[in-house]
């Protein structure tokens, strides 16, 4: 299968098919028929899209690699099996292996096969273990090694396994039959669920030799090392010439240059005097690597040219470059073909030039040519994408990060931005408001707004928004959130199209007369506010008379909320009720001592409640007429109590996280609980699908109520708290001392992020395997326990496992989860 474009490889794929990306100097895809070749396969048919004709041209009829070669080319993709489809013709009574033309391996294929005759499987898919699974296909087996469940490229808190399948199958013929030719299919998403649906036997081959994904540029860097170093047993052109050196026909390297290996030179290389080349390092067919030119950890291709004490420094470049005198490429940069870096040129770090660029002499390239830097690992975390402010979220990378989410949108919708009260929020949101513009994206910017209002304008007015923000949980950080026309975070599939937008920095170009246009709503927050009180029973708030303490923590919350509850009859004495940006900080960080000065308030002013709103808007916490502090199970509880009572029948959301006690609560008035992954996104879209939830609470005090707007908004969830409490016409202590006991222990263990997929492995089959109670992988992998459960959940952005415990008392709480902590500990030590 060779048809993929490589988008993720540019700039060095722009010109070049990514199976003909060269690995120690010969093209992957060259190594895996030579692979198939020693194998006994004979007959090869290749499945094309991309720069077909330079991948028929490269290997003609097959003759040089001993095989026979056929094409099938698709004009637009049909998916991983539709392509296969099309091969129809060519596979038709025959057993075939399927295999990728950009992956690296050395797996024994005459292996697999044998093990899925001797198993009769419909197909056999080869299987390997790694260290972080989110990024592939997490297969399931049985102890007989048939396959009992899939799943594509979950997040940390749908990992079961770290089992991953290759994209290397074996298949019997009839599995053709199963497809219509020229429609899209899909093995793993399609084909396979529907096999294991009908009962066909699907079986799983685990193998522990070399394979990797060419999915990246570091991994194909990575590929070339593994492959100088004999990591995987592949062939190298050319003999070894020196120890740990291998070169070409026709190389000459004079006796003053010094190679220290591994290094691969390819045909025709020519190595100056006084040349230093340290490996792991390739340099290409052709190429020339003048006098005191020094070559570190770098991949050349073919036909490059490197002058007189240049330096190349744990770089790529690509094919037909030109590196002058003097020149430095320093780490981690790439160079596309057929770039010329003029003499005592610089590009720095981290930088990407796409083919055909010129420097020229003595420039300094501090940004990528047309592209910028390439920000490290995975953009989006739990909550959007975060960093250090100026630091790792400068401006350039706020710009880019509006033109890569502009881009995914269509040209001429309309986004609104907003943004909290602080200057460095400011210069970010104006930055992605310029990104956006740039790339044909019209943009209502709402300036500094509070983040449930900004979701609910976006709601009603918009196809996009984002907002930015300092990061709750870090005051020297900013958070940018992405939503979707609901108001509500983007998918997890709108995430990774922004992310390999952004990676790529492949952005729409927009003509001069088609670039957006920049507006400032003016009636937003009157809607809002109209919505707002429509929703809530005016009447039984105006009768209740409450007196209510209000911690606005210096946050805009305060521009709506005293204006509704004074036409709601409410009164109010606010606390921190100006804009602060500075004072928002450093509250965050001494939450603890402003809820107790809220605490004392309520109790000296003998006030119905109080409320703590954080300075986003979308957390509450609670203080009950005594000046107790509800915590968050507690709120849940409550909560679960007050809407199961004033909507019977209701349906109310809740994470695995909460205990059980409110499955009690809800089932004695004539409520129902759904449980749901705790991220962000997932309670926000069960509020948005489902129109029978009244109510759902998240991990840190979050709480939606879908009637007025399905997202976290505790600007309204403070106002629809008093009016469940109106109805109750009880104090809120004595419905609190209503609620039933629970016994709940948590803890937190240390786990490197390449141990999370074995470790929730580990736990998921041990448990499965011991037969003694249900296993749960909803959200994590939940445990039963006598009268109880443990749940564990790999933490989506720290280097740890969360685990939660609920027991029958304190000590067997807490025993259930210093069990299962013990044990997280020894599986992620290895």
């Amino acid at each position: 299968m060779a048809g993929g474009e490589g988008s993720r490889l540019r700039p060095l794929t722009s010109r070049r098919p990514k199976p003909l990306a060269p690995v120690a100097g010969i093209p992957v895809m060259e190594h895996i028929v030579n692979l198939l070749s020693a194998h006994g396969f004979g007959e090869i048919v290749a499945t094309l899209h991309y720069l077909a004709d330079e991948i028929e041209a490269w290997f003609g009829d097959g003759s040089a690699n001993g095989v026979t070669m056929h094409y099938v080319v698709e004009d637009t993709p049909l998916g991983t099996a539709g392509a296969v489809k099309m091969a129809n013709d060519l596979l038709a009574g025959d057993t075939f292996l399927i295999i990728s033309g950009d992956a690296l391996t050395d797996v024994d294929l005459s292996a697999l096969v044998r093990h899925h005759k001797e198993q009769k499987n419909d197909v056999t898919i080869a299987l390997q273990r790694v260290t972080n699974p989110l990024e592939f296909g997490v297969v399931v087996t049985g102890e007989d090694g048939r396959i009992v469940r899939f799943l594509e490229k979950p997040s940390w808190g749908e990992v079961f396994s770290d089992t991953i399948n290759t994209g290397i199958y074996v298949l019997e013929p009839g599995i053709l039959d199963l497809m219509e030719r020229g429609k899209i299919y899909d093995f793993s998403k399609d084909l396979f669920p529907r096999m294991l649906h009908e009962g066909k036997k699907l079986g799983g081959w685990v193998f522990d030799t070399y394979w990797t994904d060419i999915g990246n540029l570091e991994q194909y860097q990575q590929a070339n090392y593994d492959a100088i170093e004999r990591k995987v047993a592949i062939s190298f052109s050319g003999d070894e010439v020196r120890p740990g050196v291998w070169a070409g026909e026709g190389t000459t390297i004079d006796p003053q240059a010094h190679i220290e290996g591994p290094v691969v030179l390819g045909r025709e290389v020519r190595v100056g005097a006084g040349a230093t080349i340290v490996g792991p390092a390739v340099v290409g067919d052709h190429s020339i690597v003048e006098r005191n030119a020094a070559i570190t950890r770098s991949v050349l291709w073919e036909d490059c040219y490197v002058g007189e004490e240049a330096s190349l420094n744990d770089c790529t470049v690509a094919d037909r470059n030109t590196i002058e005198r003097r020149a430095t490429v320093q780490e981690a940069s790439v160079i596309g073909r057929g770039c010329t870096l003029g003499h005592g040129s610089t590009v720095n770090a981290h930088l990407k030039l796409w083919p055909d660029k010129w420097v020229n002499a003595g420039s300094i390239v501090s940004m990528s040519l047309i592209y910028g830097q390439k920000w490290p690992g995975s953009l989006f975390g739990s909550v959007g994408i975060s960093g250090l402010a100026n630091l790792e979220i400068t401006p350039e990378f706020a710009l880019k990060l509006g033109q890569a989410f502009g881009t995914s949108l269509k040209s001429g919708q309309t986004v609104m931005t907003s943004r909290d009260t602080h200057p460095a929020s400011r210069v970010m949101n104006r930055c992605v408001i310029s990104g956006l513009l740039s790339v044909g994206i019209n943009v209502l910017d709402l300036r500094s707004y509070p983040l449930p209002l900004a979701r609910y304008a976006v709601r009603v007015g918009g196809d996009g928004g984002v907002h930015v923000r300092v990061a709750p949980d870090d005051a020297n950080a900013l958070v940018f959130e992405f939503f979707d026309h609901t108001g509500i975070g983007i998918e997890k599939g709108a995430e990774r199209k922004v992310e390999n937008l952004f990676f790529r920095e492949d952005f729409r170009r927009t003509p001069m007369d088609e670039v957006g246009r920049l507006d400032f709503p003016s009636r937003a927050l009157e809607r809002y506010s109209g919505a707002f009180v429509e929703s809530l029973g005016a009447k039984a708030l105006k009768d209740a008379n409450f007196r209510v303490v209000i911690d606005y923590a210096f946050g805009n919350a305060s521009i709506v909320l005293p204006q509704i509850l004074g036409t709601l009859g409410v009164e109010q004495i606010a606390l921190n009720a100006y804009f602060d940006s500075e004072k928002v900080r450093t509250f965050r960080n001494d939450r603890e001592r402003h809820l107790q000065q809220l605490t004392s308030v309520v109790s000296s002013l003998e006030a119905n409640l109080g409320v703590l709103i954080d300075a986003d808007g979308e957390t509450v916490i609670l203080v009950d007429d005594t000046g107790a502090i509800i915590g968050r199970n507690r709120l849940m509880a409550l909560l679960t109590l007050l809407v199961a009572r004033s909507k019977p029948g209701a349906r109310i959301a809740l994470p695995l996280t909460v205990p059980s006690v409110v499955e009690r609560i809800a089932a004695d008035n004539g409520a129902t609980i759904v449980r749901t992954r705790s991220d962000r996104r997932s309670l926000m879209s069960l509020a948005e699908c489902d129109p029978s939830i009244a109510f759902a609470g998240g991990m840190n005090y979050e709480l939606i109520f879908p009637e007025f707007q399905p997202a976290f908004d505790g600007i309204y969830a403070a106002a629809k708290i008093m009016e469940l409490l109106a109805a109750e016409q009880r104090k809120l202590s004595q419905l609190v001392a209503t609620l039933p006991e629970w016994h709940i222990a948590g803890r937190v263990v240390a786990c490197p992020w390449d141990r999370k997929g074995a470790v929730m492995r580990s736990l998921h089959d041990e448990a499965a395997h011991a037969g003694n109670g249900k296993v749960e992988t909803l959200d994590g992998v939940r445990l039963e326990r006598n009268g109880g459960w443990v749940l564990v959940l790999p933490d989506a952005t720290d280097a740890s496992v969360n685990i939660w415990a609920e027991g029958t008392t304190d000590d067997d709480a807490a025993r259930y989860a210093d069990e299962i902590a013990g044990r997280v500990r020894t599986i992620a030590a290895g």
